[in-house]
This record gives C-alpha cells, structure tokens and sequence, in this order.
C-alpha cells in the first residue's frame, strides 16, 4: 500500500487493485510497498561506538544524567525522521523512505533473543500491561496476582482497580530494597494466575532474578508478566533463557525512541492460552471483502483470518510511524555496541556515585550489587531543595518529591559524575 494512501480508501474500494489479483490477498502482501520493501534513504549505523559516545549525542550545555526518564535521540535517529519527514511532506527531492515494521520488530526481537513472531508493537508498556492482562481473562477470573511495590508505580492504580473487581492481589514489599526470592516463593500459591513485576525497577534499580522468580511460578502454573522498559537496551536480557511469559516495555527510554510506541513480547507456546478481546485489521492475516462493487460473493460482509502470532493477537490498529523510523536506527546501534558494552561502560559511574553519595549524607536505596544504569537517593524535599541548585550548574537528574535518581548512558563519563557531586556537595 502506498503510504498516502488512507485507510479508509482501501476498506472503501476507492484503491483499484489489478484485476488479476486474488480475491483472498494475505496481509503481509496488502501491506508489503509500506513495510516490506527494502528501505532506501534510511541512516547507515556504524560499528561498534566507542564509548562515551559523543558523535551522535553531542549534548552540549547541560550534563544530562536524566536518560531514565526519556533519553535522548542520537544524530543518526534525527537525520532518519529528517528523512522520512521530507518525504511525507512531498519534498520532490526527497529519497524514499519505506517503513520495515517487521524488520523493527526482528531487530527488538534480537535484542532480547526473542523470535520475531513473539513481538507486537504497542502504544506503551502500560497498554501492553493491560492488553496482556485482558486477553488472559483477567479479572473475570478472579485470578490471584502476586505483584510488588517496585514494580511501576503507574500500575499500582491498575492491580488495586483489579482487586476492587474481585481479584486477589499480593503485594509483596521490599527488605533493604530488594523484592526476597523466599517472599516471592510464599506468595505464589496453587492458585495463583499471574506474578507481575518489573524486572528492574523505576524507583530504585533493584533488578529481579527473572529466571528464579519463573521457576517458582512455574512450578505451581503460574504465568509471569515483565516490565522491561528499564532492561531493554541497558543490561543484557534473554527472554527465552528467562522463561518470562510476556514482557513489554515503550522506546523513550533505553532503546533511545520516543514517546507512543513499544513492544510487547508474548511467548509462542502461551498464545494459545489468550482470549481475543482484540479485532483490528493490522493484525489480519487474510482478508476479502463482499460489501463492495465487483467484490466476489459470499455470506458475510468479509472473510478474514487473523496471524498466528504477537502481532495477530495484540496489533489492532495503527502505529507511530515517526516511532518506528526513530527505532529503525537506534534499535541498529543498540545490537552493534551491544548492551552488554553499554553497561560496562555506565556501571563504574554508577559505582562512584554508590561510594560518594552516602559520604555526602544521601541515603542511597539502591542495592548495592545492582547492575543497572540506575541510582536513586530518599531526600525529603528533593524536587525543591535540589532542582534549583542542580538547574543553575546545568545538571538534570530525576528530582522527586522526596527522592533523586540519577541514570547515566552512552554520552556520560566521569567528568560529568564530577560535576553531579560538586553541585550537590
């Protein structure tokens, strides 16, 4: 399909196809000239960066210790949009620019050794969350959830409305900022549907053993769900050697994307256990109207089937295509530094910090083995004592209510750690 030509064109006859097309096209066929052609105009990524990478971050005036929040977007990302921009603008120079969204969806797929057809794309990990919960007939069921308090603070409005529908709801609390595998192991009973969790944490950094907490569901048929919005891109992740059920996560953060689109993993051998509570055409597999002049007759007002896979069951309507071209780039320079290089290089920073901080008289609640780009501080007032001070030095952190967090990436060295901890000296 070309891409500016609307949907409603296509459901409405006005697109006319050749006349020796089948009647029953597959999707993937009816959508290949908008993501299946090979993209032309697209930012090459080079090799493996050195690190710090300040070619294509090269922020200058502030020191930007705040990617945990929304990272920023790489020269290469921007010069992509840039292109893909010129072209829906109908610039008459502009090189083409065909969207690959199955290629994005293996390239995330890589990233967390998942398989193609276990990735859906989603508006955030929130939406995935709820998708997810749905399609598994929750809370008709009134399934009992384990769950935890440094798990999203955004979902907790999510399992508490559940537990007002009649499901019953753990909350599992942290010891020393840490979920314990032996509380996890008491909460999950016979009856248990599902253990949801983020597998690091938002608010402290604290990261779950993912494979041990699968083990345990496992063994009594429980299913595990994982935000992965603070794990994808920045410490090393395998699905499949995890055991994870599902996991979702949005790109603004560590995969270096923006705001409105993410992905959502569902595990082959589990799909079969979802209910459809999704009907939407991207995820159509084969389609052929009888509604329309010419179309071949039949009973109802279509046939139609939909892919046996993520994208089948979670893909139900369209997409941020702007998203995408930002992926399509930062997804590429994520698998060639590769994550594992990217948190070797975070983590002395993050070290100092662990070892400065307290001297200072912050109260560091990051474990102190996490190996996460995350450091977080209890400062009553944080957000009113420090933000002005930090402001004025050209630093930006996560300043809170009551807490600090600090999330160096890619672009940071230590000369900008020196900077954080003169200005809260």
């Amino acid at each position: 399909m070309n891409p500016l030509v609307s949907r409603r064109q296509w459901l409405g006859g006005s697109l006319l196809l050749p006349a020796a097309l089948p009647a029953m096209l597959p999707a993937p066929a009816l959508f290949a000239q908008e993501e299946g052609q090979q993209k032309a105009g697209s930012v090459p990524v080079a090799g493996a960066r050195a690190l710090p990478d300040r070619q294509d971050f090269p922020i200058e005036g502030t020191t930007y210790l705040d990617n945990g929040s929304q990272h920023p977007i790489s020269m290469g990302a921007r010069q992509a949009l840039q292109t893909y921009l010129a072209r829906r603008a109908l610039e008459p120079d502009a090189p083409p620019y065909h969207l690959d969204g199955d290629g994005i969806r293996a390239k995330f797929a890589r990233l967390i050794n998942a398989d193609a057809d276990e990735i859906a794309f989603v508006q955030s990990t929130t939406a995935g969350e709820q998708l997810l919960l749905h399609a598994l007939g929750i809370p008709a069921s009134s399934a009992h959830i384990v769950t935890d308090t440094l798990h999203f603070f955004g979902s907790f409005p999510l399992y508490e409305g559940l537990a007002e529908q009649g499901c019953d709801v753990t909350w599992l609390k942290p010891v020393d900022g840490r979920i314990r595998l032996e509380d996890m192991k008491r909460a999950i009973r016979k009856d248990t549907r599902l253990v949801a969790l983020s597998l690091v944490s938002t608010y402290n950094g604290f990261q779950h053993d993912l494979k041990a907490v699968c083990d345990l569901a496992h063994a009594q048929g429980a299913l595990v769900y994982a935000d992965i919005i603070h794990a994808a891109g920045c410490v090393p992740l395998d699905v499949r050697a995890s055991g994870v059920d599902f996991a979702a996560c949005a790109s603004y953060k560590w995969l270096m994307g923006d705001f409105g689109l993410g992905f959502l993993y569902v595990r082959k051998d589990r799909q079969d256990q979802l209910k459809r509570t999704q009907f939407g055409y991207y995820g159509i597999g084969s389609f052929v109207s009888h509604s329309y002049p010419l179309d071949p007759p039949g009973e109802a007002v279509a046939d139609y089937s939909f892919q046996k896979n993520a994208t089948g069951w979670f893909s139900f309507g369209t997409y941020s295509h702007m998203g995408a071209v930002l992926l399509d780039y930062s997804l590429d320079y994520l698998l060639a530094t590769g994550v594992d290089r990217i948190q070797a290089h975070v983590q002395p920073m993050i070290r100092r910090l662990k070892e400065e901080l307290p001297k200072r008289g912050f109260e560091v609640v990051t474990p102190p083995e996490a190996a996460t780009p995350i450091i977080t501080c209890v400062y009553e007032d944080a957000a009113t004592k420090l933000r002005p001070r930090l402001e004025a030095a050209g630093i930006k952190i996560t300043t809170s209510r009551n807490r600090f967090r600090v999330t160096p990436s890619v672009h940071n060295d230590m000369d900008d750690i020196d900077r954080l901890l003169k200005a809260l000296a």
